[in-house]
């Protein structure tokens, strides 16, 4: 019987256990990971607002895989051997048919100081604690900021900085004290969401300048101070920092003997292959993929590399060459507490609309993406 292991416990790696269920696989499937959760870091914006709490984030697994069939093992990779098809965890190793990859990235930490910063979308606790924070300040600067990977420019995650820098304006406005701060929005890129479009980061900048939020933009950074934000050209006071870093690949993957890309991830093709290895896949954050340079990293590609990667390790096992590719696309809804704009991007065409109705719409694609797992 074919044993296709799956590593992580994220966006990726449910959608693939699903597609290779519905794809009609009835090997062994295993699923490493350290925890048998799910972790839905898109609603983390709504956290400072009080209207999400850790239980509504964190799902249980475990129902979903014994429907699924699927073997959890309690475990960290560390290290794969391809010549013997092994893979390695902490205390043991696990023999595969194939592989897919699907634990995520990791962020980049080293800016001096980047220990004063809350790192948005690194979990529950920076959130929280930022939230905490922002709800005992009187008043003060509150400064918001994201970077990439200098290795590589698309490892990057903006939009969730947008969604936060705009929830917490709206809701300071609610809490009438919106007076009493003063909002930053820094960025080591000139035009920040350029991923987008012209006309959504035109309409993001114009936003800000709206909602009486400074910018500073186009410098390096340089650190994180208790109290301030430096930068090749400027410095300004900070009263609390919320930041995402660039990001690169696994810890692990640096010594895994795979194909790694210049910014640290698996490098993949068109068919999620790591290259050079026909048994090995890679889907979501762990990878680094062909496509255009604005190509996202969210989990809505993690899901369709999933899929792809999914149907090409049951056709690898079967003697069939790879033939299932992934469509890029942007698509995301950039939410303020009261309203959103959908954010469209493919290789024809995109656009950008606002109306209030998206904010419900993307509490509503919550609800419906975690009734699988539920």
């Amino acid at each position: 019987m074919s044993h296709i292991i799956i590593v992580g416990a994220g966006f990726a790696a449910c959608t693939a256990v699903k597609t290779l269920r519905k794809k009609g696989f009835n090997g062994k499937i295993s699923l490493v990971a350290p925890r048998a959760e799910l972790f839905y870091y898109p609603s983390l914006i709504w956290v400072p607002a009080g209207k999400r709490q850790y239980e509504d984030l964190v799902i249980p697994l475990h129902g979903f895989l014994q429907k699924n069939n699927v073997h959890y093992i309690q475990s960290s990779v560390t290290g794969i051997d391809t010549a013997t098809k092994s893979l390695q965890l902490e205390n043991d190793h696990l023999d595969y048919d194939a592989v897919i990859i699907a634990c995520g990235g990791r962020y980049l930490r080293k800016l001096p100081g980047i220990e004063n910063a809350k790192i948005a979308c690194s979990g529950w606790e920076d959130t929280k604690a930022f939230s905490d924070q922002l709800n005992s300040l009187n008043e003060g600067t509150i400064a918001f900021g994201f970077a990439s990977n200098p290795n590589e420019p698309s490892a990057m995650r903006g939009g969730p900085v947008f969604e936060f820098l705009f929830g917490v304006d709206t809701l300071l406005r609610q809490q009438g004290r919106r007076d009493k701060f003063e909002l930053v929005f820094f960025s080591p890129a000139p035009r920040p969401g350029q991923r987008m479009g012209d006309k959504a980061v035109e309409r993001l900048l114009g936003d800000m300048k709206k909602r009486n939020i400074k910018t500073y933009l186009g410098k390096k950074m340089k650190r994180f101070n208790v109290d301030s934000v430096e930068t090749e050209g400027d410095q300004f006071n900070a009263d609390l920092i919320l930041f995402i870093p660039g990001m690169t690949g696994p810890a692990w993957a640096v010594d895994s003997g795979l194909t790694l890309s210049e910014g640290g991830f698996f490098k993949a093709n068109e068919y999620c292959q790591v290259e050079g290895e026909q048994h090995v896949f890679v889907a979501g954050d762990a990878g680094s993929f062909p496509g255009p340079e604005w190509k996202p990293k969210q989990a809505h590609m993690a899901d369709l590399q999933a899929e792809a990667a999914a149907k090409n390790a049951v056709d690898v096992l079967k003697f069939k060459k790879p033939k299932h590719s992934f469509k890029t696309e942007l698509i995301c809804i950039v939410d303020t507490l009261t309203t959103g704009s959908l954010v469209y991007r493919d290789q024809k065409r995109g656009f950008m609309m606002k109306m209030p109705p998206l904010h419900w719409a993307k509490i509503w694609f919550e609800k419906l993406y975690l009734r699988a797992y539920r």
